[in-house]
């Protein structure tokens, strides 16, 4: 678990933060959703220790990592896996060779134990046959899962990913959630989601904190965010005709389905 206590950062004198508390479980997918501009990044890279507020705690499962020495950073990071927006594969090492980076700096594992870690992470992630192949010879989607595999080779407690479905197809984005959603739950790990994406939103946002100039505007699951009362979160996620008719649908829905059995309803227990 991650928690964020009164964060506020700004920037040349202007507040880009204010204030922003939250809690993001183990075990579900945590998404932070806004307009450009509204600091999702910043708060992204605030929680990874990138940025330091001016104010305010980060607090992993009860430590704090803005009081935390070197040594102790450098323990987190190692219990950290990140999924950058563009995959950021190296491009002069072999798939199996960038799934093994991580390794490498951060373990005292042997070639083979590596070897055999890097295998089983691209194996996870539905990946065989490309473990001496070059990024450029594999397709964005293969690549976004290199990059998960990579991302899940020090087996991490915390999971960060900035934008993980750009630039990929509707079809291969909803592959990607899913992976990542099935790793968090497989794993219990602390996953965190910076995205624009409102199918992710949709179909994997357990958990979601909405972003309005710096503010925390909303929080809750995709559920919740049909019956929301909060017009910019409305204005933001429902903006395609799209979505307006899937809240429009599930608005009916709502108004027809049938009570559920009450203790003083006829057949009620």
């Amino acid at each position: 678990m991650i928690e964020v206590r009164n964060i506020i950062k700004s920037f040349e004198g202007k507040t880009i933060l204010h204030g922003i508390d939250m809690t993001f479980d183990a075990g579900k997918t945590n998404l932070i959703i806004g307009q450009s501009g509204s600091g999702k990044t910043v708060l992204m890279k605030s929680i990874v220790g990138l940025i330091r507020p001016e104010t305010g705690q980060i607090l992993y499962n009860g430590k704090d990592l803005l009081q935390m020495n070197s040594a102790e950073v450098r323990h987190l990071r190692s219990e950290i896996g990140m999924l950058f927006q563009g995959s950021a594969l190296f491009d002069s090492l072999t798939v199996l060779e960038n799934v093994e980076f991580p390794l490498k700096m951060f373990t005292r594992q042997s070639p083979a134990e590596r070897i055999r870690r890097a295998k089983f992470c691209l194996e996870r992630v539905n990946i065989q046959g490309a473990d001496n192949l070059s990024p450029a010879e594999i397709s964005g989607g293969m690549q976004k899962r290199v990059a998960i595999a990579r991302a899940i080779a020090l087996n991490p407690k915390y999971l960060f990913c900035d934008e993980p479905n750009s630039g990929l197809d509707p079809r291969t984005s909803i592959v990607i959630d899913e992976l990542v959603s099935d790793i968090t739950k497989e794993y219990n790990i602390t996953t965190i989601i910076n995205t624009h994406d409102m199918n992710s939103v949709m179909g994997i946002g357990e958990n979601i904190i909405f972003l309005n100039k710096g503010h925390r505007e909303w929080v809750g699951t995709k559920e919740q965010i049909f019956t929301a009362d909060n017009e910019a979160l409305d204005n933001f996620v429902f903006a395609s005709n799209l979505f307006k008719m899937v809240k429009k649908y599930a608005a009916q829905e709502q108004r027809t389905a049938p009570f559920p059995p009450h203790s003083d309803t006829p057949g009620g227990k």
